[in-house]
């Protein structure tokens, strides 16, 4: 299995930029401080952090989902394309190119995987033959989807969900997709799968990533950038290779550090250093 080779953050153009927002819920709680970070065109590149540390925000917040949790960007701004796009509807999002990957998958339980995936080109105006191509373009990619493509969304496994999701996300024809946690609750193997779909997804469709996520070790091993948020602030960041390199993100993300593996216990109970505090 081969990672995606992303174009480099530092010198590429941004699709997306996010420039020092600071996001607050119900008024008084102040949950992103001053965050900043930019996705080139056909990169994939990792949001990452423990839970709670503001990756969902901050892609709520790029795609304009907080209000319907009472949130708001009070500071700062959202650039898509080279146009700030913070003050659009989410809907002018998805026709912009830009979905959101819910965490948790949020399937229609009611309806079969066929018809979840169908609900994804909704805001298309194509006729039915561009929407059938893009639908069996689709099942190339996960072709466990066509084999359960009448099964009832609400009956199939968590991977099922996951790629159901993601493929309902395709159909929306985007030119970037925020992924929130994608491995959550999943085996191992079928974190591995969807992760290998995403870099095809990448490679052969064009299509840019901003992924969420807490398994670490996985993400950069595909992401050829990657930021670290603690806290609501982005405390490091990097190219892929150094991130999996850096002493403290091996001992504090990656559970290596530099006499080896440490288990979650000693990880939890060390005190950090936090160099890049200092």
């Amino acid at each position: 299995m081969t990672a995606a080779v992303s174009p480099n953050v530092e010198t590429a153009k941004p699709l997306l930029a996010v420039n020092n927002i600071e996001v607050i819920y119900n008024h008084v709680i102040l949950v992103l401080k001053g965050v900043s970070l930019q996705v080139p065109e056909g990169g994939i590149v990792a949001l990452l952090g423990a839970n709670g540390a503001g990756k969902s925000t901050t892609l709520k917040a790029i795609s304009n989902l907080l209000r319907a949790e009472r949130g708001e960007v009070t500071k700062g701004s959202v650039e898509y394309r080279g146009h700030r796009v913070d003050g659009l509807t989410p809907n002018d999002l998805v026709r912009m190119g830009v979905i959101q990957v819910m965490e948790g998958r949020h399937c229609f339980g009611h309806l079969s995987v066929e018809e979840n995936l169908l609900t994804g080109a909704f805001t298309r105006a194509e006729g039915p033959a561009e929407i059938k191509r893009d639908l069996e373009m689709v099942y190339q990619y996960f072709p466990r989807l066509k084999e359960r493509r009448q099964s009832q969304a609400g009956y199939t496994s968590g991977g099922e969900q996951q790629m159901t999701a993601i493929g309902r996300a395709l159909m929306s024809r985007p030119r970037m997709i925020l992924l929130d946690e994608p491995s959550m609750g999943l085996a191992p193997q079928l974190v591995e799968e969807i992760f290998d779909i995403v870099a095809k997804l990448n490679t052969q469709e064009g299509v840019s990533f901003l992924l969420a996520e807490q398994n670490t070790n996985i993400a950069l091993r595909f992401a050829t950038y990657g930021y670290i948020l603690e806290n609501g602030r982005v405390v490091l960041d990097g190219r892929g290779e150094a991130l999996r390199e850096n002493e403290d993100v091996k001992e504090f993300y990656l559970g290596m550090g530099a006499g080896g593996r440490k288990s979650f216990r000693d990880v939890k109970h060390y005190r950090r250093r936090k160099r890049w505090l200092a």
